[in-house]
């Protein structure tokens, strides 16, 4: 009930502030990696009335979704069988929830590992599957992961990841045309919680980069990190924006 509490403080508090969003790929030389999404509201911290935080413990947190999902496999298998699949696209996520007081801290990372590139296609729908859980009230579902997944997967796109030769690519198609009136509510409260924020992308690759698409992209010192930041409102409004080529 307190960690409930606190996120719903938290939440409330990044009305009138700003939190960071960054997507965090690795890609080894033979295709595979990590992918993972961090959430940084340390400064929403700094924001919240001091008596608000007594008597509420520092946190360090991890979990896996395959736990989640074995210990609520009685409810699961009396969901349709496309909600099932869904979430069985989140098995391989781990999630960790870190605060601190002291040190004004608050971090939320969902992260997998993947094979190949092509295992990433729309990532983000795995994160879609957390809202199903919420709904059927699976306990440890909830944990956090209401933040996460009503701020980053709810933006009306389908976004795509491909590896050739030396080329890689994340394409993003909007589809706002075909999304349903009953989101735009949900949609428009993404925006007023994220409006101050910000979304990085931030990729890692075996090798030196030799050319972005994106001319605004900054460099690590080995070239073998790229870094673009955007709005959270290009996120949720262009997602095409963030369209991006990286030939290493």
């Amino acid at each position: 009930m307190k960690a409930k509490l606190m996120l719903f403080v938290f939440l409330i508090t990044s009305l009138v502030t700003s939190c960071t969003v960054t997507e965090n790929i690795y890609v080894n030389t033979d295709g595979s990696g990590k992918f993972s999404v961090d959430l940084d509201g340390s400064g929403l911290m700094t924001m919240m009335p001091k008596d608000s935080l007594m008597g509420q413990k520092n946190l360090d947190s991890t979990f896996t979704f395959k736990q989640i999902i074995a210990e609520n496999k009685d409810s699961i298998a009396k969901l349709p069988i496309d909600e099932q699949q869904l979430l069985k696209k989140l098995e391989n996520f781990n999630v960790r929830m870190q605060m601190n007081q002291e040190q004004k801290q608050f971090l939320f990372t969902l992260s997998t590992d993947f094979k190949q590139v092509s295992d990433l296609q729309d990532a983000m729908v795995a994160v879609n599957a957390m809202s199903a859980l919420q709904n059927k009230g699976f306990k440890s579902a909830e944990f956090g992961s209401g933040l996460l997944q009503e701020g980053i997967a709810n933006n009306n796109s389908t976004l795509v990841y491909t590896l050739k030769g030396n080329t890689f690519s994340r394409m993003a198609t909007s589809n706002k045309n075909e999304s349903k009136d009953e989101n735009n509510e949900a949609t428009e409260m993404n925006k007023m919680i994220f409006a101050s924020s910000n979304y990085i992308l931030k990729y890692h690759f075996a090798k030196p980069v030799k050319k972005v698409s994106n001319a605004s992209a900054l460099f690590s010192e080995d070239r073998k990190t790229i870094t673009l930041q955007y709005p959270f409102s290009d996120y949720m409004d262009h997602p095409e924006k963030m369209n991006i080529e990286v030939e290493f």
